[in-house]
């Protein structure tokens, strides 16, 4: 195989191995259509080239990707580099604490070797962008490195985690992924103490440590579903469903994540789920949508419904007495 065809090969290796935490030589070798010796070869240019490849002898054992002790060479296509140079610049205003100035050290070393023409491209996309909401919590760059790290090599972790109720206590979870909704990072994770799945704030979780104990994967809910579930109602002590006459796509674009989860009824109407400690604000909110609704539950929004529509209606009608009698 000429040179071009092997490096191609060990760029799939490399692939393969960020994939999932571990790979047989035989599991390989059917993966690229090679033989396990070639294997072997393959990963000796790639530690070569710096990459930690870590080899593990007997049952169970096999290929895995580690931290090294520096930086490998990184190969990007045009859409990966364009991709990673947008998102270094949004880093620079965002959520992780102390990754705005790492962000732009980032971008100026991307931005001086990316040719003339993804330059331009990047900056097209950039100066188009504007963010329309500020930063939201802070959240220690190490918790999610180390979490992120956990879900990728499924071990457990245990970290002290700050509950709504201001407790401070010990958690033991098998982290599955991160889910950050634009102004928090959540974690989903068994927790391990409690038995069930649960979602944990990233800003109220501290001195993060991987445990040795690697666990099989469970099956679990959807990531984005069960958090987005959690964030828009469960911390709530009014959960409410109303429908609304427009498109769920409609709605949906007027609602963000974090506010309430929108599911499909018919052809011209969906279903608003949302939480709320307040009914008067869930009520407030669905008028402002300016679509036809019908509350499904609670019963007691629709008297809140009817409550803030007669303080409207006396609001508006002391406006119009108020220009009557300014008038001469």
């Amino acid at each position: 195989m000429n040179a071009e065809g092997t490096t191609e090969r060990v760029l799939r290796l490399l692939g393969l191995l960020q994939r999932r935490p571990s790979w047989t030589a035989t599991e390989l070798a059917v993966e690229l259509s090679v033989t396990e010796r070639s294997v072997r070869r393959d990963v000796q240019r790639l530690r070569a080239l710096g990459y930690p490849v870590r080899a593990a002898a007997g049952v169970g054992g096999g290929y895995r990707l580690g931290a090294g002790t520096r930086l490998p060479p990184l190969l990007l296509d045009d859409e990966e580099a364009t991709a990673t140079a947008v998102s270094l610049r949004l880093a620079a205003g965002g959520t992780v604490a102390g990754a705005g100035e790492a962000a732009l050290r980032a971008l100026a070393k991307l931005d001086q070797m990316m040719p003339p023409r993804l330059r331009a491209q990047v900056r097209t996309v950039d100066d188009a962008t504007e963010t329309l909401i500020g930063p939201g919590t802070e959240i220690d760059a190490e918790v999610l490195v180390a979490l992120a790290r956990a879900c990728r090599d499924m071990v457990r972790v245990h970290f002290r985690y700050t509950g709504r109720d201001g407790r401070d206590g010990e958690r033991t979870v098998e982290p599955v992924r991160m889910v950050t909704t634009g102004r928090r990072w959540y974690l989903m994770a068994y927790d391990v103490d409690r038995a069930d799945w649960r979602t944990f704030r990233l800003d109220r979780t501290r001195d993060v440590s991987a445990t040795t104990w690697r666990f099989q994967p469970r099956n679990h809910p959807d990531p984005v579903t069960f958090v987005h579930q959690a964030v828009t109602a469960a911390p709530y002590r009014h959960h409410a469903r109303v429908r609304l006459r427009a498109p769920a796509e409609q709605v949906r674009a007027l609602v963000p994540a974090q506010a309430g989860r929108v599911e499909e009824d018919d052809d011209e109407w969906c279903v608003l789920i949302a939480g709320a400690d307040d009914l008067y604000w869930i009520a407030m909110h669905v008028a402002r949508l300016g679509f036809d609704a019908q509350v499904l539950e609670p019963p007691a929004l629709r008297e809140a419904a009817g409550h803030l529509a007669q303080r409207l209606a006396a609001i508006a009608s002391t406006a119009a007495s108020t220009r009557q009698d300014s008038q001469p």
